[in-house]
């Protein structure tokens, strides 16, 4: 999860869902009242066949969580679930799954696999950190320690064969491997695994190294000069920052360029955002910035053929005076309130969670349609019946804006989830104005009752 040496600076960052699940109302306290917006002209480069491909292996297309617990407290999943949330992500713990060599106890997962399951949410799981069984406690780094490793991850996929997890290759070792970073032993330790998990369960998906917010491409670069792309299914990153989620667009052009250098031919290795989020406690975010950047992160990465978003964090950690940002990243507060329903109350960003969710999971991006301004972002979207939703939002000042879409008459749905006035889009465009919180234009439908307007 989040490392605690994280302390982002913009310097820094320079370099399926198939059965019925409740919906909770949206939640909009604390946030900004949101005008209709939007705009137009041409476009971006299409969906890929290799974006498409990566889709379908880190399907369902939803934004997910970060979590911190085995054991769900009653109604947490259900509150999970209703805001369509389908991916979480949390560590598989060696040390504790492993307290006597060789014998493994993942009876805990076992657990919260089977909560998940009832609400068709998948799961990344992390193979972290040390053992104190072996190398005194550290990151692994002799033999008798990577071959431990790599047993231990070997025996959790076979264990949990046929649920479809994805297996993550440690959190952050850029900033968590002990007792220093080391390029080099992180690389022999996840090419070990690799090959384990390819003898034992050559159906895994595995993926690495979840790079932190430093984007150490140099660390990297180690792992990738191993040979670790001819067992990653994708490089996963951490791009946390403290300025606007757009500003990630040319990490990911760095990243794809220095990965394009060893990627084994024939193989299209995508981008996964395996952990990214906004604390509150940072002067840039309160709790209604929290739910504008959430929703323009998740976009922004759609519009970057990322195939998976996980957000950091469900719910707020407990207050830490030596980490005061770490208690501000969640969705939810952390006071929960047992037998009611929702059991935690939910953020701005909860509902912006939900509103993107319910709007965009089962949509494909399209393009970005340019109106001659960088600051405006109109991305188009299409399902597999070929509707269109177009969300759209602008890190500038608010303005109007001319958009060229097909003419039609659009339901608005602010990222909160309220529904603004209809907009009908006639021969000339649509003038809209756009503001710093994304708005969605989809289809209009009406009850059968409907009157007409």
């Amino acid at each position: 999860m989040r490392t605690r040496l994280i302390n982002v600076v913009s310097a820094a960052l320079s370099l399926c869902f198939v059965a019925t699940i409740p919906v909770f109302p949206a939640y909009a306290q604390d946030a900004d009242g949101i005008i209709p917006a939007i705009q137009s002209a041409d476009e971006t480069a299409p969906s890929s066949p290799s974006s498409v491909v990566a889709s379908a292996v880190f399907a369902p297309q939803t934004l997910g969580v970060n979590i911190h617990f085995t054991q769900p407290l009653p109604g947490e999943m259900e509150m999970i679930a209703a805001a369509g949330i389908r991916w979480i992500r949390t560590d598989l713990d060696w040390a504790s799954t492993e307290q006597q060599p060789g014998v493994y106890d993942f009876s805990a997962y076992d657990e919260l696999l089977a909560s998940l399951s009832s609400y068709h949410i998948r799961a990344i799981l992390i193979f972290d950190y040390a053992n104190p069984l072996y190398d005194q406690g550290l990151s692994p780094y002799d033999e008798q320690g990577r071959t431990a490793f790599a047993a231990w991850a070997a025996a959790a996929a076979v264990h949990f064969r046929g649920r479809d997890i994805v297996w993550e290759m440690y959190n952050e070792p850029d900033l968590t491997w002990t007792p220093s970073r080391n390029a080099q032993a992180y690389a022999k330790l996840a090419l070990a695994v690799g090959k384990s998990l390819r003898e034992a369960a050559p159906e895994a998906i595995y993926i690495g190294p979840a790079l932190s917010y430093l984007m150490n491409f140099s660390f990297l670069r180690a792992s990738l000069e191993a040979g670790l792309l001819n067992y990653w299914s994708a490089v996963s990153v951490h791009p946390y920052r403290q300025i606007a989620p757009e500003t990630v667009e040319s990490d990911y052009q760095k990243l794809r360029s220095l990965i394009a250098e060893y990627e084994p031919k024939g193989k299209n290795i995508p981008v996964v955002s395996s952990e990214w989020g906004y604390s509150t406690f940072w002067n840039c975010c309160d709790n209604g910035v929290q739910a504008k950047f959430l929703a323009r992160e998740w976009l922004v990465d759609r519009a970057s053929q990322i195939p998976l978003s996980i957000w950091y964090d469900w719910r707020d950690d407990p207050a830490d005076a030596q980490d005061p940002e770490e208690s501000h990243f969640g969705i939810v507060f952390r006071e929960s309130f047992p037998g009611r329903r929702p059991v935690f109350n939910p953020k701005p960003s909860y509902t912006a969670t939900q509103t993107a969710n319910r709007l965009l999971s089962d949509y494909s991006f399209v393009r970005r349609i340019d109106d001659g301004r960088s600051e405006d972002w109109v991305l188009q979207f299409k399902d597999a019946a070929g509707q269109m939703t177009v969300a759209t939002w602008t890190t500038g000042d608010d303005h109007n804006a001319l958009i060229l879409l097909p003419p039609a008459t659009y339901q608005v749905t602010s990222y909160l989830g309220e529904k603004l006035p209809s907009l009908v889009v006639g021969a000339g465009g649509l003038t809209i104005q756009l503001t710093d919180g994304p708005q969605y234009l989809g289809p209009k439908t009406e009850s059968p009752n409907a009157s007409s307007r």
